[in-house]
């Protein structure tokens, strides 16, 4: 039955468009992340202040992803995405050359910009062409693709670690993602029938929910993103190998758990679904602050990475709510909203781990105890 239903799937090229760059965005993003926080400590020198400007501004070009509309005046959304997927390969094949601070800071935006530009297209894409009951299974896919490409670049980052310097695996790296991304630009998956977006931004008062929700989740991702990890690597010295290999764990669970997360969705909605992950992020966020012990950190970092992708809850509840011509223009502006919060919340964090590192997790447990009164007033059609 559930091959039947899935069968459609492999028949769009639009999702063997996606998947193929989902893997090699991921694959970067994940190798750029197993590196980069011990590259930062261990070789520029940074400190918790600095790691949260660094993450700060690597979050400024989501700020500005509602630029999106202006660039598809020139350029077509699938195109952009493969385009974007190169620049990202440039910022991390750039990474190691530059061991300075504002070094670190100019290929951080290069590598960011072309991330979060695919992933304001590639959701656009996703919700539109692929309706309201398979769009959760097509995330939680492409998803489960990603991870297993961050499985085996995690491994890979893993082993080449005991073997080549920072500089050398960035640039393999870098060139990997640069060079699939130029072999996509020659794919076509378009299907000109389709609904035609307006290129103009769109910011409407009855889409307000799934604004706020945008928001308040890219402050949680933060401090998940930014100070767990370094917790981790400053408080508990894990090396770049172990980091790694927590990075690896961490999606062979995603791939694992994405397709019950998406069955979920379609059986219980997004309210229960965004309510479990706000509940949980809680209880998470306290056991970083207050319970100090390296093992249980692992395993806060792990759950935290799977409750992370429960957020694929958002784009189903704009895509079952918003009107069909609003979803290219929608995505763009609740991402860029997403990372108003992604922009402050690591340098306030970033600050005040300079006082007391638990604060930073502290208030990551009240903005999910807000985070989960607003989820409270999702309605679908299963409300």
């Amino acid at each position: 039955m559930n091959g039947k239903r899935t069968e459609p799937f492999k028949n769009n090229p639009m999702y063997a468009y996606l998947m193929v760059l989902v893997i090699c965005a991921s694959a970067g993003l994940q190798g750029w992340m197993a590196l980069f926080t011990n590259f930062a400590k261990e070789v520029v020198g940074v400190n918790g202040f600095q790691i949260g400007v660094a993450q700060a501004v690597r979050e400024i070009p989501g700020f500005l992803t509602f630029m999106v509309m202006y660039v598809l005046l020139i350029m077509k959304e699938h195109r952009l995405s493969a385009w974007s997927v190169v620049l990202l390969g440039i910022g991390i094949g750039a990474t190691g050359f530059f061991t300075t601070f504002p070094g670190l800071l100019m290929t951080t935006v290069i590598m960011s910009i072309g991330f979060h530009y695919f992933e304001t297209t590639n959701k656009s894409l996703t919700v539109q062409y692929f309706d309201k009951n398979d769009a959760p299974i097509i995330f939680a896919r492409l998803r489960g693709y990603g991870a297993l490409a961050n499985i085996a670049v995690g491994t890979i980052i893993w082993a080449l670690s005991f073997i080549f310097p920072y500089r050398v695996n960035f640039l393999l790296l870098g060139v990997f993602v640069s060079f699939t991304g130029i072999y996509m630009l020659t794919k076509n998956p378009v299907n000109d029938q389709r609904l035609h977006h307006q290129n103009k931004l769109v910011l409407r008062r009855k889409y307000w929910l799934y604004y706020t929700l945008n928001f308040l989740s890219g402050a949680r991702r933060q401090i998940f993103i930014v100070f767990a990890v370094f917790l981790l690597v400053e408080k508990y010295k894990l090396g770049v190998g172990t980091i790694a290999g927590i990075y690896v764990l961490n999606y062979a669970l995603t791939f694992l758990t994405n397709r019950y997360i998406s069955k979920a969705i379609n059986v219980y909605g997004e309210r229960v679904v965004l309510s479990l992950e706000s509940a949980s992020l809680f209880v998470l966020f306290l056991g970083y602050a207050f319970i100090e012990n390296v093992w249980v950190a692992i395993i806060l970092y792990v759950l935290d990475s799977i409750f992370f992708n429960f957020s694929i809850g958002l784009n189903t509840y704009l895509q079952k709510t918003a009107d069909p011509g609003d979803l290219s223009q929608s995505t763009a502006v609740g991402f860029t909203i997403n990372h108003i919060s992604a922009v402050v919340i690591p340098l306030i964090g970033g600050t005040l781990w300079l006082i007391n590192w638990r604060l930073p997790f502290i208030i990551g447990a009240c903005l999910t105890v807000v985070a989960l009164y607003f989820t409270q007033k999702i309605r679908t059609h299963r409300h």
